[in-house]
Protein backbone atom coordinates (compact mmCIF):
# COMPACT_ATOMS: atom_id res chain seq x y z
CA UNK A 1 0.00 0.00 0.00
CA UNK A 2 1.08 3.53 -0.64
CA UNK A 3 0.18 6.59 1.37
CA UNK A 4 -1.26 9.75 -0.13
CA UNK A 5 -0.60 13.23 1.18
CA UNK A 6 -2.52 13.69 4.40
CA UNK A 7 -1.93 10.09 5.42
CA UNK A 8 -4.78 8.41 3.52
CA UNK A 9 -3.84 4.94 2.31
CA UNK A 10 -4.38 3.82 -1.26
CA UNK A 11 -3.87 0.51 -3.00
CA UNK A 12 -0.95 -0.11 -5.33
CA UNK A 13 -1.60 0.48 -9.05
CA UNK A 14 -1.61 -3.25 -9.89
CA UNK A 15 -4.19 -3.84 -7.16
CA UNK A 16 -6.30 -1.01 -8.55
CA UNK A 17 -6.07 -2.52 -12.05
CA UNK A 18 -7.09 -5.93 -10.72
CA UNK A 19 -10.04 -4.46 -8.80
CA UNK A 20 -11.21 -2.54 -11.87
CA UNK A 21 -10.92 -5.69 -13.98
CA UNK A 22 -12.84 -7.75 -11.41
CA UNK A 23 -15.63 -5.17 -11.20
CA UNK A 24 -17.08 -6.45 -14.49
CA UNK A 25 -19.16 -9.63 -14.02
CA UNK A 26 -18.12 -11.21 -17.34
CA UNK A 27 -14.48 -10.86 -16.43
CA UNK A 28 -15.11 -12.67 -13.15
CA UNK A 29 -16.87 -15.40 -15.14
CA UNK A 30 -13.89 -15.66 -17.48
CA UNK A 31 -11.54 -16.05 -14.51
CA UNK A 32 -13.81 -18.74 -13.12
CA UNK A 33 -13.67 -20.59 -16.46
CA UNK A 34 -9.88 -20.56 -16.60
CA UNK A 35 -9.24 -21.06 -12.89
CA UNK A 36 -8.67 -24.81 -13.29
CA UNK A 37 -8.21 -25.33 -17.03
CA UNK A 38 -6.27 -23.56 -19.72
CA UNK A 39 -8.75 -22.62 -22.45
CA UNK A 40 -8.45 -21.25 -25.95
CA UNK A 41 -9.94 -17.84 -26.66
CA UNK A 42 -12.61 -19.46 -28.85
CA UNK A 43 -13.65 -21.81 -26.04
CA UNK A 44 -13.97 -18.86 -23.67
CA UNK A 45 -15.96 -16.87 -26.25
CA UNK A 46 -18.33 -19.83 -26.76
CA UNK A 47 -19.40 -19.53 -23.11
CA UNK A 48 -20.78 -16.02 -23.64
CA UNK A 49 -23.55 -14.44 -25.69
CA UNK A 50 -21.36 -11.53 -26.78
CA UNK A 51 -19.10 -10.95 -29.77
CA UNK A 52 -15.63 -12.45 -29.95
CA UNK A 53 -14.07 -8.96 -30.11
CA UNK A 54 -15.87 -8.12 -26.84
CA UNK A 55 -14.47 -11.28 -25.22
CA UNK A 56 -11.04 -10.39 -26.61
CA UNK A 57 -11.26 -6.97 -24.94
CA UNK A 58 -12.18 -8.61 -21.62
CA UNK A 59 -9.22 -10.99 -21.97
CA UNK A 60 -6.90 -8.05 -22.67
CA UNK A 61 -8.09 -6.18 -19.58
CA UNK A 62 -7.61 -9.28 -17.40
CA UNK A 63 -4.19 -9.94 -18.90
CA UNK A 64 -3.06 -6.33 -18.44
CA UNK A 65 -4.23 -6.44 -14.82
CA UNK A 66 -2.02 -9.48 -14.27
CA UNK A 67 -4.93 -11.83 -13.67
CA UNK A 68 -4.51 -13.99 -16.80
CA UNK A 69 -1.56 -15.68 -18.45
CA UNK A 70 -1.56 -16.12 -22.20
CA UNK A 71 0.31 -18.83 -24.08
CA UNK A 72 0.47 -19.33 -27.82
CA UNK A 73 0.18 -22.78 -29.31
CA UNK A 74 0.50 -22.36 -33.06
CA UNK A 75 -2.26 -19.95 -34.03
CA UNK A 76 -4.23 -20.54 -30.83
CA UNK A 77 -4.05 -18.35 -27.77
CA UNK A 78 -4.54 -20.23 -24.53
CA UNK A 79 -5.46 -18.52 -21.27
CA UNK A 80 -5.25 -19.53 -17.64
CA UNK A 81 -5.75 -17.67 -14.39
CA UNK A 82 -2.71 -16.32 -12.57
CA UNK A 83 -3.30 -16.84 -8.83
CA UNK A 84 -0.38 -14.54 -8.07
CA UNK A 85 -2.30 -11.79 -9.86
CA UNK A 86 -4.91 -11.95 -7.14
CA UNK A 87 -2.31 -11.97 -4.34
CA UNK A 88 -2.27 -8.18 -3.95
CA UNK A 89 -6.08 -8.04 -3.88
CA UNK A 90 -6.19 -10.83 -1.31
CA UNK A 91 -3.57 -9.09 0.81
CA UNK A 92 -5.56 -5.84 0.73
CA UNK A 93 -8.77 -7.67 1.71
CA UNK A 94 -6.97 -9.59 4.46
CA UNK A 95 -5.63 -6.30 5.86
CA UNK A 96 -9.10 -4.75 5.75
CA UNK A 97 -10.64 -7.82 7.41
CA UNK A 98 -7.99 -7.85 10.11
CA UNK A 99 -8.55 -4.15 10.80
CA UNK A 100 -12.32 -4.66 10.95
CA UNK A 101 -11.89 -7.51 13.43
CA UNK A 102 -9.63 -5.33 15.60
CA UNK A 103 -12.23 -2.56 15.62
CA UNK A 104 -14.99 -5.03 16.50
CA UNK A 105 -12.86 -6.46 19.33
CA UNK A 106 -12.22 -2.98 20.76
CA UNK A 107 -15.93 -2.14 20.59
CA UNK A 108 -16.90 -5.35 22.38
CA UNK A 109 -14.21 -4.83 25.01
CA UNK A 110 -15.28 -1.22 25.53
CA UNK A 111 -18.93 -2.24 25.87
CA UNK A 112 -18.00 -5.02 28.29
CA UNK A 113 -15.97 -2.52 30.31
CA UNK A 114 -18.96 -0.15 30.44
CA UNK A 115 -21.22 -2.95 31.58
CA UNK A 116 -18.75 -3.90 34.34
CA UNK A 117 -18.54 -0.25 35.50
CA UNK A 118 -22.32 0.11 35.46
CA UNK A 119 -22.74 -3.13 37.41
CA UNK A 120 -20.16 -2.04 40.02
CA UNK A 121 -21.82 1.37 40.41
CA UNK A 122 -25.28 -0.07 40.97
CA UNK A 123 -24.15 -3.16 42.93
Amino acid sequence: MTTRAGGAASTAPNTDDALRALAEPRRREILHLVARDELAAGEIAAAFDITRPAVSQHLTVLKNAGLLAERRDGTRRLYRARPQGLAAVREMLDDMWSSALDVARRIVEAEAGMDDDETAATG
